[in-house]
């Protein structure tokens, strides 16, 4: 079974896409599923869902994410990517093959299950958003889906060790452009002007001391990492810009600090502040009785202190319907989106073991 699954991930390795736009991932995964017992569908651009009909009212789903990044690969291993310029540096490619070695098992036994399975093949996790757009293509009705189960590999965690959080796990996010008007004015006479360069500074200082004075146990982040000002040294700034993520992971504390970043222009007047902010992901929120469900059966389960402060498109599913989201250690310390991103495929077969173990609870339980 392993040199299968390492044969599965180093062909996908090889063959990264990016966002919607997924032909080889497509006919790769689609050759492998049409020769399982499993009705495919494919409900919009890049997606396939393979449905597992046990003729049962309710069904649990299992996703992976398909996608890969524009790295340019630096690993040198064989099975490095032929796309140039474009890397599987997040796992995607190992969530993938964790989801069809899956695939494999459950043909064998979803027939003696009280529930139908559907697997989800996911574009689109890392830009624009592929969830969002599957769960407004109506699937998760139109399959009855009563619960969903996602898993990411996860470099900080041991290699094979699966962690979870009840509830918050990861955060809500927005990115933040701010555009500072003022007036320009030479050096000698900066009184004559409305320097956007010192009102930026101060402005960016209170910021930072707002979201400091938040309790600590509201997990949140707000950062700027892109100041931009001035033309000529001796003249006065009429333009700064900051670009930069707001985080958190309730949407009260994310609201409270969005609502602070006009609130506090206001004490700059003159100078006038423009704002725009992207729509981002929702928190991804855990379902507390199916993570102590997941542990029932995941004896080894570990549960993490703190939420992480990064996003998850998975988060669109569970606006939806309950689940769990799961951490798969790679145990490298190589963080994700780094152009050396590499594991051993091992770990995929504790993935697969979960899979397979969630799947089997009954649904009563769900």
């Amino acid at each position: 079974m392993f040199e299968k699954i390492q044969k599965i991930r180093r062909d996908l390795h090889e063959i990264p896409e990016l966002e919607l736009d997924l032909p080889q991932t497509m006919a790769y995964l689609t050759n492998e599923l049409k020769q399982l017992p499993c009705q495919l569908e494919f409900p919009m651009h890049s997606a396939i869902l393979a449905f597992f009909n046990n003729d049962c009212e309710k069904t649990v789903a299992f996703r992976s994410d398909m996608d890969a990044l524009p790295v340019e690969e630096k690993t040198n291993v064989s099975y490095q990517s032929k796309h140039k310029g474009i890397m599987h540096a997040c796992g995607h490619d190992g969530h993938m093959t964790i989801l069809l070695g899956f695939a494999h098992h459950l043909a064998t036994y979803f027939h003696t299950l009280d529930h139908n399975v559907l697997l989800i093949f996911q574009p689109g996790e890392e830009n624009p958003g592929g969830a969002r757009l599957l769960v407004e293509a109506g699937i998760l009705e139109k399959y009855h889906v009563c619960c969903i189960y996602g898993m990411h590999l996860w470099p900080e965690l041991a290699a094979g060790s699966i962690a979870t959080r009840k509830k918050s796990m990861m955060a809500r996010s927005s990115e933040i452009n701010i555009d500072i008007q003022g007036k320009s004015a030479h050096a000698a006479k900066y009184q004559e002007g409305c320097d956007a360069l010192e009102i930026a500074c101060r402005y960016l200082c209170d910021l930072y001391e707002m979201e400091e004075k938040i309790s600590p146990s509201e997990y949140r982040l707000l950062r700027f990492g892109v100041f931009q000002s001035g033309t000529i040294r001796n003249v006065v700034s009429d333009h700064t810009r900051l670009e930069g993520t707001i985080r958190a992971c309730t949407d009260e504390t994310f609201a409270y600090m969005r609502s602070q970043l006009e609130k506090i222009a206001e004490k700059y007047a003159p100078a006038t502040f423009s704002f725009s902010y992207s729509e981002g992901y929702p928190a991804l929120i855990n379902d507390k009785k199916l993570v102590d469900q997941a542990a029932a059966v995941l004896p080894d389960l570990l549960l993490l202190k703190e939420p992480q402060l990064i996003t998850e498109d998975f988060s669109w599913y569970l606006q939806r319907i309950p689940g769990v989201f799961f951490f798969l250690g790679t145990g490298t310390n190589i963080p994700l989106h780094n152009d050396h991103f590499d594991f051993d495929e091992h770990i995929l077969l504790k993935g697969i073991e979960a899979f397979v173990s969630l799947s089997k609870q009954p649904i009563a339980d769900q």
